[in-house]
């Protein structure tokens, strides 16, 4: 049990880390004028802490948001969660940091039992998901760096900046 949480709190780790260092690589001003970056990197933001979040009914982000109609959306937007203001890159890191904490109290505490049991359910059986607890994490993981990729590219594209690649937690 304990060495399954220790592979699953390394990749976790790295992907948080590569998130957290992918924002912080880019100068503010940038973040604040490339709206596509900076939602994406919200959004990534929002369900990275909102599928640690068993029941999913608990969530309460720590940067607010507001669930908007798709005609009321920016262009730039991913989904219909849209902040309530501009979140500073300050304010972004400093969430991930909190999150991070949160996922690795999350990893700790798991037990043999709840591996077994806890699930991760939003929405009604046909239409939302219902995963059990190690593959949430997974889906979290395949979630955060889908769009860790997308903010690389937009970094490299944009600004000839890179961040290195995390192999795992703490290395």
């Amino acid at each position: 049990m304990e060495q399954l949480k220790d592979i699953l709190w390394k990749q976790i780790g790295a992907s948080i880390d590569m998130l957290s260092n992918v924002i912080a690589t880019c100068p503010e001003e940038y973040l604040q004028k490339n709206k596509r970056f900076y939602y994406v990197a919200y959004h990534t933001i929002i369900l990275l802490d909102y599928y640690f979040t068993i029941p999913p009914e608990e969530f309460s982000p720590s940067l607010p948001f507001t669930f908007t109609e798709e005609s009321d959306r920016p262009k730039e937007s991913l989904g219909d969660m849209i902040p309530d203001k501009f979140y500073s890159q300050h304010e972004l890191i400093d969430y991930i940091y909190r999150i991070r904490l949160k996922a690795k109290n999350f990893i700790a505490d798991l037990s043999a039992e709840k591996i077994q049991t806890l699930r991760f359910t939003e929405g009604d059986a046909d239409d939302g998901m219902d995963y059990p607890v190690i593959e949430i994490l997974l889906y979290n993981i395949r979630h955060t760096q889908h769009h860790v990729g997308q903010l690389h590219m937009m970094i490299r594209q944009d600004l000839d900046k890179h961040t290195d690649w995390i192999f795992r937690e703490g290395k």
